[in-house]
């Protein structure tokens, strides 16, 4: 299937505009681009949108919660943010968190994690699972069903999301009621075909994937841990259901699909849809490619159904 028009516009307008790949900056510059690039989105408005500051393990950490029009209390989703460990912020993904909370009618809290190569792995993990700990810890406060808390996420934060599912079933808890992994990082493997396959041209490339890892966790014995490649666990059982979202001009498709496959086998409800005529990043595109929306209402159709909205 051919890659999507509208994205093929988008792509060769990139290509025309020269100018360095990602991996050939300095993180502060491919933050600014990032940045520059999701300045333009208009969000969807909701109830409440509120910037808080949490206890995090070295410092506060900053968080934003969206709250939708609705009756409390209300089912969470903890978001954690694309940008492979380097880059994104809360203000990068306030549109897509807009657009879940007020699809699905659940309270979001986004989490403005530690970046590398200032904070290495694994300072995003402790982050987010800090975070989570807090959601669950003031479901009071948020007005949050404790028994309806899921947890989702974009690329690195995919992988943040799964290795959270590790961590809260490794360490007691919060218990997890659902599992969103939008084109997930599961292994640092970058010999798999859809790598090869998908090397360059298609917004996130090898290299580009090659760089984030470098700057998160440049020691390579360690990128086999199982809270830094989820698909190397040992064990993936006792986690909660998951929709899995992959994209057909992604580096990353096979990792993310290969990583449904191992939940499913350990038992885990998994439903693994792959968007043919998609890139990486597609997900955060709903103003400008039909796509994203089929997948947002998807995501927010599992969210709705497995919180029971």
């Amino acid at each position: 299937m051919p890659l999507d028009p509208s994205l093929k516009l988008i792509l060769d307008k990139l290509e025309a505009g020269g100018g360095p790949r990602l991996h050939e900056l300095a993180p502060e510059q491919a933050r600014q681009f990032y940045e520059a690039m999701h300045a333009q989105v208009e969000p969807a408005q909701l109830a409440v949108v509120e910037n808080r500051s949490i206890p995090g393990p070295e410092s506060e950490l900053a968080v934003r919660v969206y709250r939708p029009e609705g009756d409390a209390p209300m089912p969470a989703l903890v978001y954690f943010h694309g940008g492979g460990w380097v880059i994104g912020s809360l203000d990068t993904h306030d549109s897509t968190c807009r657009a879940l909370a007020k699809a699905a009618g659940v309270l979001v809290v986004s989490v403005d994690y530690r970046l590398a190569p200032e904070h290495r792995y694994p300072a995003a993990v402790d982050d987010c699972y800090a975070a989570l700990r807090w959601v669950a810890e003031h479901v009071v406060e948020l007005r949050v069903d404790p028994e309806r808390i899921a947890v989702g996420g974009d690329s690195a934060g995919g992988n943040l999301t799964a290795v959270m599912t590790l961590m809260a079933r490794d360490r007691g808890g919060p218990p997890l009621a659902f599992q969103l992994l939008i084109y997930p990082v599961t292994d640092a493997d970058f010999d798999r075909d859809s790598y090869r396959r998908n090397a360059e041209g298609y917004l996130l490339e090898r290299a580009g994937m090659q760089w984030f890892w470098d700057h998160y966790l440049p020691d390579r014995e360690r990128r086999g841990e199982a809270y830094a490649s989820p698909l190397r666990a040992r064990d993936l059982s006792g986690l909660p259901p998951a929709l899995v979202i992959t994209a057909g001009f992604d580096p990353l498709l096979d990792e993310g699909e290969a990583y449904a496959e191992r939940l499913r086998g350990a038992g885990v409800d998994v439903t693994c849809s792959r968007y043919e005529e998609m890139i990486h990043g597609f997900f955060s595109m709903g103003s400008i490619v039909e796509g994203s929306r089929r997948a947002v209402e998807q995501a927010a159709a599992a969210l709705r159904e497995r919180l029971h909205v």
